[in-house]
């Protein structure tokens, strides 16, 4: 068996989330300021003072630049110095994430007659933590200043019913090593990590209220190293905040996720140029109806639809291969066009390769593009104990889509692969907790990869920020509800 390196991907755009109506108004990211420059050389000692006043600020907050003792009526520039955020990977491999410095123009400057300026500004939507404010002049690092991007923490609404999605907002997540990873826990249980690493610093998603009528806590802590650092206080970076915000459950009717199939990927970004061959629509869900169609060849020659997929296990030690089969077959007209009717198979979500045999060595090729979609509980009330069904259809392979994360009230169970089921998942749960609605959610993550910091760890568990910042493929999250009945508790207990 080939152990293949990375040759199939697929990019889906579109995710399913339990928000609120309304998006909150962000103050501009760090481009608003002015244009990309080049910071020049620090030679010749420093000049001057330059300093921000305050020293931070949370976003959108104002803020003043002012400069002193400098060369009198002279022109400088200042530099707000940052980072853009990208995920590293290839086609089925995760290699990390990384922050390329960027420096942007705040403004030109210039010094009265006691070599002084004074510039007002608005606090960017960017990464958390400290930032370089640079003078300079004519290529010259003249000063510098710095400014601290204040993180907060906020969600809405703060009270509703069970069920209810509270959606958290995050602003000035950092970039640098110990700054960067943050986790959410709902009454002491870890929910999942956060990050925003291709958001500048900015972070929001939804969470379902779950428990008892009354007083909830939701905090935010660091947790760099897969799980909450529950004593910043006394770390070697003990400046890093915490939060402990309150929801109120209250009474009246649940607020139920909607039916599986209303959760589904409404639309998908895929590669401009799919090829010879055009599968429509150019994404599926397992047993859909597509057609396939290419044109250019032989008139009434009957063809061969051949569809690629990678089979075999990361864990098995053999590796994987990409196969080919025949799944259709059809006869081009008389102006050599030809079109396929299918039904999409029921194979590992994301991209598979489309081919043609021309004869002679030659084919045409093509994509089509599975996305996950999930079926409805088996059962979906019952006492304590019963047990219950996920069932999901076309979920990934790559190190970035491979796994699914289990959520039970806000509280991490476990995850499950898919490659080695070809993409149908089925994960057994018992019903626990008191008589009333119970909530899972499944979240994408990341299985497995490289990180050039050791001080990060986000594996294998759930990622609340997947729909705008997830590496690699797009993927959706699923919601479920399952209500305990007031009976008695189900008292079978077997190995399955």
């Amino acid at each position: 068996m080939t152990i293949l390196n990375g040759r199939l991907a697929g990019f889906a755009c579109a995710f399913f989330a339990l928000a609120l109506a309304g998006e909150p108004a962000f103050s501009a990211t760090p481009s608003a300021f002015g244009p990309e420059v080049k910071v020049g050389e620090a030679k010749g000692g420093y000049i001057g003072v330059v300093d921000g006043l305050p020293d931070h600020g949370k976003a959108g907050a104002p803020f003043t630049v002012k400069g002193d003792k400098l060369p009198p009526n002279q022109e400088f520039q200042l530099v707000w110095r940052t980072a853009n955020g990208r995920w590293k990977t290839t086609e089925t491999e995760y290699k990390g994430r990384e922050y390329v410095p960027a420096d942007y123009q705040m403004a030109k400057v210039k010094t009265d007659a006691q070599g002084r300026f004074s510039a007002n500004f608005t606090t960017p939507e960017d990464f958390g933590y400290e930032h370089d404010i640079v003078l300079q002049q004519d290529g010259r690092w003249v000063n510098q200043g710095a400014y601290n991007v204040d993180m907060t923490v906020d969600i809405s609404p703060k009270s509703g019913p069970v069920g209810t999605p509270i959606k958290v907002t995050v602003h000035g997540i950092g970039y640098r090593s110990l700054y960067n990873s943050w986790d959410l826990l709902y009454d002491n249980h870890f929910t999942g990590w956060m990050s925003a690493v291709s958001t500048h610093g900015e972070a929001s998603f939804t969470i379902p209220a779950a428990g008892n009528i009354g007083d909830h806590i939701i905090q935010v802590m660091h947790g760099a190293l897969t799980f909450p650092y529950s004593n910043p206080e006394q770390n070697p970076a003990p400046g890093r905040p915490r939060w402990d915000i309150v929801f109120k459950v209250t009474p009246g009717a649940p607020v139920l996720p909607p039916a599986p199939e209303l959760q589904a990927q409404k639309t998908v970004r895929l590669p401009a140029n799919p090829g010879d061959i055009v599968s429509t629509p150019r994404f599926s869900a397992v047993g859909e109806s597509i057609k396939v169609s290419a044109s250019g060849l032989e008139p009434n020659k009957t063809y061969k639809l051949n569809w690629t997929k990678s089979v075999g296990s990361r864990v098995s030690g053999r590796g994987w291969e990409e196969m080919s089969n025949a799944i259709a077959e059809a006869k081009a007209d008389a102006s050599g066009k030809i079109e396929f009717a299918m039904k999409t198979p029921d194979e590992l979500g994301g991209t598979h390769g489309l081919w043609i045999d021309m004869g002679g060595g030659k084919k045409k090729l093509g994509m089509h593009w599975i996305k996950p979609t999930a079926l409805p509980l088996n059962v979906s009330k019952g006492p304590v104990g019963t047990k219950f069904t996920i069932h999901i259809k076309g979920w990934g392979w790559t190190e970035t889509s491979n796994i699914t994360h289990v959520v039970y009230d806000n509280a991490y169970n476990g995850y499950a692969c898919a490659f080695n089921s070809q993409g149908d998942l089925e994960i057994f749960l018992p019903a626990t907790g008191a008589p009333g609605w119970h909530f899972v959610d499944l979240y994408p993550g990341i299985y497995k990869g490289i990180e050039d910091d050791k001080n990060l760890s986000n594996f294998r568990i759930p990622q609340l920020t997947y729909a705008a910042d997830h590496p690699n493929e797009d993927l959706p999250a699923f919601h479920f509800a399952f209500e305990v009945t007031a009976s008695g508790a189900v008292k079978e207990a077997s190995a399955r």
